[in-house]
């Protein structure tokens, strides 16, 4: 007598599968966001041009095998650091355009964060050092300086318009003048200092720059 066939094997649910690959998901996330933050703290450390896959891998405590399997080259890494590094400073200024009262107060708050963030993010310091190298990096990264200018002109000219600067104050000029002198104090600071005295540099820039009593 034949036996009774084998029940057939049950199939797993679509909720188990949508379990599973947000599992997967997740992991893959966390995977990725270790590489960056060890990749950042490479560029930081070393430079573009002085880190390898393998730096990065060593400190992820991965293999080269996992670099590559979420990010092609080194340059791929660069990028995505340096779209972080915008999404980041783009952060800053979101919440001091929130969080102040006045255009020419957005500005200096603007200011004074960022220096922070230049002493303290790995990822914002080794943003800032891959757009000094990037002519050493073989990928379009977004163009430096440029929003960050055209966002404290927009701030500035509003100030003007409010009488919160003197009637002969250029906007534009006076924003391409806080610009170049907030990224070269950086510069400077990063290289005397270690950025720890930006915080500083910046506020003797906001006060001679910025003082309402001066003619």
């Amino acid at each position: 007598m034949p036996s009774d066939p084998a029940p057939p094997h049950p199939r797993p649910s679509r909720t188990a599968n949508a379990k599973g690959q947000a599992f997967k998901q997740e992991r893959a996330l966390r995977t990725r966001r270790l590489l960056l933050d060890a990749a950042a703290q490479a560029f930081a450390d070393k430079g573009f041009p002085g880190v390898t896959i393998l730096d990065i891998a060593e400190l992820a405590d991965m293999t080269k095998g996992a670099v590559y399997f979420h990010f092609a080259n080194k340059e791929a890494l660069a990028l995505a650091l340096a779209d972080e590094f915008y999404e980041r400073l783009d952060d800053l200024i979101d919440t001091a355009r929130r969080t102040t009262n006045t255009p020419l107060d957005t500005v200096r708050t603007i200011l004074t964060r960022t220096a922070t963030a230049f002493r303290d993010d790995t990822t914002i310091q080794a943003g800032a050092r891959l757009q000094v190298e990037r002519t050493y990096i073989n990928a379009a990264l977004p163009t430096p300086y440029t929003a960050f200018t055209t966002t404290l002109t927009d701030l500035l000219t509003q100030a003007h318009t409010t009488g919160q600067l003197r009637p002969d104050c250029n906007p534009q000029a006076l924003a391409h003048t806080l610009t170049s002198a907030f990224f070269g104090a950086q510069h400077i600071s990063w290289i005397l200092h270690n950025r720890t005295d930006l915080p500083q540099r910046t506020h003797d820039i906001l006060n001679t720059t910025l003082n309402p009593n001066q003619p």
